[in-house]
């Protein structure tokens, strides 16, 4: 298989995957912030061979978690409450009738 035919549009691309993408990220913000704290105690050792970067590369990857835990959750909460105001723009009101005490007073008797 060429490349042209993998970018000329012949092929469809397939549909993304919506896992759990909110404990994704907790996971892995978890495994970076146990490693920064395990590599703690052994600070003296990284310095010394020019290793410190590691503690700090995990330090940054757990903050990095912490942000992305924060945008992911706040986009969760926006799909999920897009997706309840469409289905209660498409779901009809319960009993049949006016929806709102001022729908049924202009309704009349």
């Amino acid at each position: 298989m060429r490349v042209s035919e993998w970018t000329s549009g012949q092929r469809e691309s397939p549909e993304p995957y919506e896992g759990n993408v909110v404990a994704t990220i907790l996971v892995g913000t978890v495994i970076w912030g146990v490693l920064f704290v395990a590599q703690l105690p052994f600070y003296g050792w990284y310095r010394d061979h020019d290793h410190d970067w590691w503690i700090w590369c995990c330090l940054a990857a757990t903050g990095g978690g912490l942000l992305a835990l924060w945008y992911v959750s706040r986009r969760e909460a926006a799909i999920r409450a897009a997706r309840a105001a469409r289905d209660a723009r498409e779901k009809p009101a319960a009993g049949g009738g006016p929806s709102s005490s001022a729908d049924r007073e202009a309704s009349g008797p």
